[in-house]
């Protein structure tokens, strides 16, 4: 078996130990670190979702407004690469609103 791969099974099998340990307890209260933790995870993932949102918003709608001035009619399919886009916002709010 080639190192890299077994490092990455590694990797793996002690990520689904932390991620089953963290499901075992979900019932218990939180202390005031983990809900401050939770706080922080909340706000990047809408932080970082909504950039990545506006980057891809921003390029995807340069180039449909370019493309628009060669193919009308193709306005359609334009918008919905931006809507595309725009839903890793919609992604991101929802993950923080879970982990509030």
């Amino acid at each position: 078996m080639n190192k890299n791969v077994l490092k990455l099974l590694v990797a793996c099998i002690a990520l689904a130990a932390v991620v089953a340990t963290g499901v075992a307890y979900a019932q218990t209260p939180l202390t005031p670190i983990q809900k401050g933790l939770s706080r922080i995870g909340a706000g990047l993932a809408f932080g970082l979702a909504a950039a990545g949102a506006g980057i891809g918003v921003g390029l995807a709608g340069a180039a449909a407004i370019g493309a628009i001035i060669e193919r009308r009619d193709l306005f359609a399919m334009y918008l919905l690469f931006i809507a595309l886009a725009e839903a890793i916002a919609i992604y991101g709010f929802a993950m923080a609103f879970i982990l509030m």
